[in-house]
């Protein structure tokens, strides 16, 4: 007999980490800093804290472009060095949502004038730098709720104790996933 299943067939999704330390951080011993976004979910009916992120909605739109532009709309930033952080399946068991993690490096200020005007839930958006340490410890005291932010502030926290090395390329191809060859950019039916 066959198994029925419900599946939620999904857009992909990138996130960043917005990353910033030596004279760019505000501490005192420039440790590192990533950027929080705090925004409401209506499905929680919650404000979570979260990293800049978006979903793969846009017909042919490269992941890393799209990572750029959701660092552009939700924190008026543009990034020097672009890494491939992690990459995951949001909920395997029954969504087909796949996403990756782009690390963020040397930060730059939108100047005004180029600014992407925010309308519609990004309207809300609130921003705060947390050192990365600090952000280590509000994960596992159960104080960020959102699961891409903590696999991104996790992840960062690991690759950080290395020196960031051993990183792979932003464009690094998008092939992990087992029956779609990769990367999609449309809604399909499953059978």
């Amino acid at each position: 007999d066959p198994v029925a299943r419900q599946v939620v067939v999904h857009h992909d999704a990138v996130a960043v980490v917005a990353l910033r330390e030596g004279e760019d951080s505000s501490q005192p011993d420039g440790a590192a800093e990533i950027l929080m976004v705090r925004q409401y979910r209506h499905p929680v009916r919650m404000n979570l804290w979260e990293v800049p992120a978006g979903l793969l909605d846009i017909e042919g739109e490269d992941p890393l472009a799209a990572a750029q532009r959701e660092l552009a709309e939700e924190a008026d930033l543009e990034a020097k060095t672009w890494h491939t952080l992690i990459d995951y399946y949001t909920t395997p068991g029954g969504a087909d949502e796949a996403g990756r993690i782009y690390l963020a490096r040397g930060l730059r200020r939108i100047p005004e004038g180029q600014r992407i005007p925010r309308g519609e839930e990004e309207a809300e958006i609130t921003y705060r730098w947390v050192p990365l340490d600090a952000a280590v410890q509000l994960v596992l005291a159960g104080h960020i709720h959102n699961g891409l932010a903590n696999q991104a502030i996790m992840a960062a926290y690991v690759a950080s104790q290395v020196g960031f090395a051993n990183l792979r390329s932003a464009t690094d191809s998008w092939d992990f996933h087992p029956y779609l060859g990769g990367r999609r950019t449309r809604y399909r039916n499953v059978h």
